[in-house]
């Protein structure tokens, strides 16, 4: 179907028949190697034997010709065998994409622009979007964790594979690069820290104004996110009466039926919101914060740090999470899994692999408990729950062990309710 030769000079030269069985040639000057030319008569010959029996392009000679120089792209082009070839860049990816998606939050354009930033920090601008491989997605995401954290890491492949995923869909490429490269974990324990109630007390008392005890309290006792929930808690979403208030989620918000929760107002939060409310300036607001709501003026991770200080507290990292953490893990320990994710507003996934922690008090508790009790009440629960429990036994201690859960109480609860799921 297609004929390879060398001419005396050195050239090579590939020759087929176009639909019309007219004679097309290819040639080859002599700075390309004979390995080249096999290639590409190799290629030639696929695409020509496809034309003619009306057969899908086979995925290596696809790859190989996505892959090629754009000088041996354009001889297919010009030659009939393929479509010219679009010229993308990486910055046109990038730009293109980021365009179009008019609809994300600008937490979340953050990220975007957070992955572009260290992806074009080892990327050129001018790269085409056709050249990149996998080889080089792997070297880029190595040279990464040497300066960034694993879930950080993992943060930036995913809005990557989403763009190149993209970029997929709209036909400029047929397969995403990143496809097969491990993006690594999201979980990240280093900076965990239970944040005290006895500390949560010292916070309150250095805080500047009742605004920033309701902003603590809800964190540290609501478990609200900060300060996304927390700045968006209306006066008109808390009920008194009923001992509740509903928090709006903007993180979730796009999950059918996730737009928000309901949380209860627990005596020491509630303590806090009723002496912000009596205040004269709380008089006629909309919003339960109001001093600290410029975004572009205040800073509250900033501020929340000076707190810390004056209380004499020991550092607290990443302190809005770890506060709403730790009461995710207070939640969990006294209200079971269900209801601390209907409170806290995350799956029971996501609590365990970023939100409950082990504290003191649990070690103490196990160094206290009655001899024999622990083991009898494991052995009571592997009766209940029948076969196979002893296997679910072991992993229910280890998650006990690395969760801060207690498999012994939810037994028990569950024994109560009278339906268990093994």
């Amino acid at each position: 179907m297609a004929t390879l030769s060398q001419r005396a000079a050195g050239a090579f030269v590939i020759q087929f028949r176009d639909e019309q069985r007219r004679r097309k040639t290819i040639t080859l000057g002599r700075r390309f190697t004979e390995k080249t030319a096999k290639d590409l008569h190799e290629a030639v010959e696929k695409l020509v034997h496809c034309r003619d029996n009306a057969t899908a392009l086979d995925r290596r000679t696809t790859v190989w010709i996505e892959t090629a120089s754009a000088e041996l792209q354009n001889k297919l082009a010009d030659a009939g065998l393929i479509a010219k070839p679009q010229r993308h860049t990486l910055e046109e990816l990038w730009d293109t994409f980021l365009a179009q998606k008019t609809e994300i939050k600008d937490s979340t354009r953050k990220t975007y622009d957070a992955a572009r930033e260290r992806f074009f920090a080892f990327f050129k601008d001018d790269e085409l979007l056709s050249q990149q491989t996998q080889a080089r997605m792997i070297q880029w995401r190595d040279t990464l964790r040497g300066d960034f954290a694993k879930a950080s890491i993992a943060g930036t492949l995913t809005r990557t594979k989403t763009v190149f995923n993209w970029a997929v869909a709209q036909g400029w490429i047929t397969k995403s690069p990143l496809d097969g490269v491990g993006r690594g974990s999201f979980v990240n324990r280093e900076n965990d820290r239970f944040v005290l109630p006895e500390e949560y007390g010292r916070l309150l008392e250095a805080s500047p104004c009742q605004d920033w005890r309701a902003i603590i309290a809800l964190a540290r006792i609501g478990g609200l996110r900060c300060p996304s929930e927390v700045l968006r808690l209306r006066w008109s979403d808390v009920n008194w009466e009923r001992n509740r208030f509903y928090v709006r989620s903007p993180k979730t918000e796009h999950h059918e039926g996730k737009g928000g929760r309901v949380v209860p107002l627990f005596p020491a939060l509630r303590a806090e919101l009723e002496r912000l409310f009596e205040l004269e300036s709380s008089v006629g607001q909309e919003f339960v914060i109001t001093r600290y709501r410029d975004p572009e003026r205040t800073n509250l991770g900033t501020q929340f740090g000076r707190i810390v200080q004056l209380a004499g507290v020991d550092p607290i990292p990443r302190p809005f999470d770890n506060m709403r953490a730790s009461r995710s893990t207070e939640v969990y320990a006294e209200f079971g899994a269900y209801l601390e994710s209907q409170w806290i507003g995350h799956s029971h996934k996501i609590a365990k692999d970023h939100s409950l922690q082990v504290r003191e008090i649990d070690f103490d508790r196990a160094a206290t408990a009655e001899p024999g009790k622990f083991t009898d009440s494991l052995s009571d629960c592997a009766a209940f729950l029948g076969a196979g429990a002893a296997s679910s036994r072991a992993s229910a201690v280890q998650s006990a062990a690395a969760g801060g859960c207690n498999p012994l109480q939810r037994c028990a609860d569950k024994k109560k309710e009278g339906a268990v799921t093994p």
